[in-house]
């Protein structure tokens, strides 16, 4: 990992720390839940979109109601409540299981919590990070961030293989609920002055926090373009969401332990791409270091579409998606989280980022309802080559003149 004055800085360690863990646990259920859909339940490609599609739906509630709140509030407390939620929805699954009343159903509302407490997570972890650490250390810290991310994936699905195999995928999930306790131990050891939002006593309507939300992330010129990219990209992410394990395991065979080898290769990619942000920044410029990653990201899925072409690759195609499509898309999200949270003014931030959250939680689910429904009628090959044409469609938001013409990260904003 690359080194720097973060490693020496105590709260940023307590940070990374509850991160590490529960990174890799969290890879545990994300491998586990559609695993104990298809083999335990027999779920239909229907079924699979419905569950993969239930933990972003609650984005689109949290995004309505909790963004304001979380912009008046302090974000340590909630980031331990979330914590806590998981660790205790995720333990019901061995217990479920236990009692042989497993099914769709319990998968689903196991699946909206999550989601849900996730959605909160995400959105106050966003807005405590340039707390934690100051702006001008932000694509550092994001980097860092992602590239323990990137050892998970590396490592992570591998080790929910070999687990789910050895204990079953419910007990195995147990450690993802171990995970989210030490995260919740590590963040209270956090020692950070969060200030009283300027705001915090006036109460917006969920309408005008809305307003608000929208006018400072798509009404800016530049995040704006960065949004919209970002939501063409989470359409074509639903069909993979749905398809991707029904796609390798029934249409070309591939086996659950080279599924997890391969996903783990994704967090090699990964890996790099966190190496590489901040030097394509420099390089390239910031807009134009944004244009080519999510360009080069969304082009290499075309890797998994052709692999039905040419059934002997397979393998080594679906590598190759996952070793530079995911370095790039790692590279992508580091550079644009990081512009948005130096330019984003404190008290709008998580306004602004629940819309993202918004857009994901619609677009991700059409997406995978969209994909379900071209699988069934025509094909499951087919709906794959969908949804990567769609991807190809991501970046032409990004050829905005506003967005080109960034060239180095603005440290300090007050905008609104």
């Amino acid at each position: 990992m690359p080194l720097g004055p973060l490693w020496r800085h105590r709260n940023f360690l307590h940070l990374w720390g509850a991160q590490a863990v529960s990174a890799i646990g969290s890879r545990i259920t994300r491998t586990a839940l559609p695993i104990i859909a298809i083999l335990a339940v027999g779920a239909s490609p229907y079924e699979l979109a419905l569950l993969s599609s239930l933990e972003v739906v609650p984005a689109i509630a949290v995004g309505l109601f909790a963004g304001g709140w979380l912009d008046r509030t302090r974000k340590r407390p909630v980031l331990i409540a979330a914590d806590l939620i998981r660790a205790a929805v995720v333990f019901t699954i061995p217990v479920i299981a236990s009692l042989g009343s497993i099914g769709m159903v319990q998968l689903y509302l196991i699946a909206v919590s999550v989601g849900a407490a996730s959605a909160v997570f995400r959105l106050a972890d966003l807005a405590y990070l340039p707390r934690v650490i100051g702006r001008e250390q932000l694509i550092d810290g994001n980097s860092k961030l992602a590239t323990t991310e990137s050892i998970a994936e590396i490592g992570g699905p591998g080790l929910a293989g070999v687990l789910i195999q050895a204990l079953t995928a419910p007990i195995a999930m147990l450690l993802d609920a171990v995970s989210y306790l030490w995260s919740a131990a590590m963040l209270a050891r956090i020692d950070v002055d969060e200030r009283a939002p300027s705001d915090r006593s006036i109460r917006h309507s969920v309408v005008e926090d809305v307003r608000i939300g929208v006018r400072a992330g798509f009404g800016h010129p530049e995040i704006g373009p960065t949004l919209w990219a970002s939501g063409i990209g989470s359409l074509s992410d639903g069909f993979f969401m749905a398809l991707y394990m029904l796609y390798a395991m029934d249409t070309l065979g591939i086996s659950v332990a080279t599924i997890g080898v391969l996903i783990g290769l994704g967090g090699v990619g990964a890996l790099a791409g966190a190496f590489v942000a901040n030097a394509l920044s420099t390089r390239l410029g910031l807009g134009r270091a944004m244009l080519a990653t999510l360009a080069l990201g969304k082009a290499a899925q075309l890797f998994i579409a052709s692999a039905v072409l040419f059934p002997e690759q397979t393998v080594a195609l679906f590598s190759l998606q996952q070793l530079l499509g995911d370095g790039f898309l790692v590279a992508y999200l580091i550079l644009t989280t990081s512009f948005r949270q130096a330019v984003l003014h404190e008290d709008v931030m998580a306004r602004a980022n629940r819309m993202l959250q918004v857009m994901n939680g619609v677009l991700l689910p059409t997406g995978a309802a969209i994909a379900a429904t071209l699988a069934s009628a025509v094909s499951v090959p087919a709906a794959v080559w969908v949804g990567t044409i769609i991807g190809l469609f991501a970046v032409i938001p990004l050829f905005s003149p506003t967005v080109r013409r960034l060239h180095a990260m603005p440290l300090a904003s007050n905008a609104r």
